[in-house]
């Protein structure tokens, strides 16, 4: 009796796909001149003003489970510029999943996006983190008498402007002045997640006053 050949099956290389840096490289015209001094190493007043007139950010984090990105938001300045090599950030009352954190425990490194509403640039900053419940810098921070959860202390290592382009494009601040979307409400999506386990309208109609009440 013959056995029958086995051939093993080659993976299919897909003739569009992108897979070195130097076909990357290709893609795109050399950075400019403006694009590399724009980064430095600290804080430079300029972009201290910037981060004292942002009301939002979004901070990004690296854990044994993936990357995570979550929104910060409070008055402007609610970052606070300690000095020109790092940064506070207050830790709010939340979802309680504390993503971020049990990220930034396992691996220090994050990044920060700074968005001010009507100016098209935003500012990038990269660094390492560190948690504290210092009881003086808690109270510093505390907004109403109410301290947040713990703070931040951010290690600045590369601070950037990003261009308007990508603001310029979506409009966004513009498309702010329409009015809210028509989107499915936080109660529907998790009625349909949880196949009606969770009462939609009731978690809908107690949502904006759990909100107020526990915003600190």
């Amino acid at each position: 009796m013959v056995t029958p050949v086995q051939t093993q099956t080659q993976p299919q290389i897909h003739p569009h796909l992108i897979t070195t840096p130097e076909q990357l490289s290709h893609l795109f015209d050399e950075v400019g001149t403006a694009s590399i001094t724009k980064e430095v190493t600290y804080l430079h007043p300029h972009y201290r003003a910037m981060i004292e007139a942002s009301p939002f950010a979004v901070l990004a984090s690296h854990g044994p489970e993936g990357m995570d990105a979550s929104p910060r938001g409070d008055a402007p300045g609610f970052i606070v510029v300690e000095d020109e090599q790092t940064l506070l950030l207050p830790e709010r009352r939340g979802n309680n999943r504390i993503d971020s954190l049990r990220n930034i425990l396992s691996d220090p490194h994050v990044a920060l996006l700074f968005l001010i509403p009507g100016a098209g640039e935003t500012l990038r900053v990269n660094g390492r983190a560190s948690i504290s419940i210092e009881p003086a810098l808690l109270e510093r921070l505390a907004v109403d008498g109410k301290p947040p959860k713990c703070v931040l202390r951010i290690q600045v290592d590369a601070v950037y402007f990003q261009c308007a382009r990508a603001i310029l494009r979506s409009r966004l601040w513009q498309r702010a002045l329409d009015g809210k979307p028509d989107l499915p409400s936080p109660g529907t999506i998790l009625a349909a997640l949880s196949n009606a386990e969770v009462d939609g309208e009731k978690y809908d109609s107690e949502l904006p006053v759990r909100q107020r009440a526990t915003l600190y």
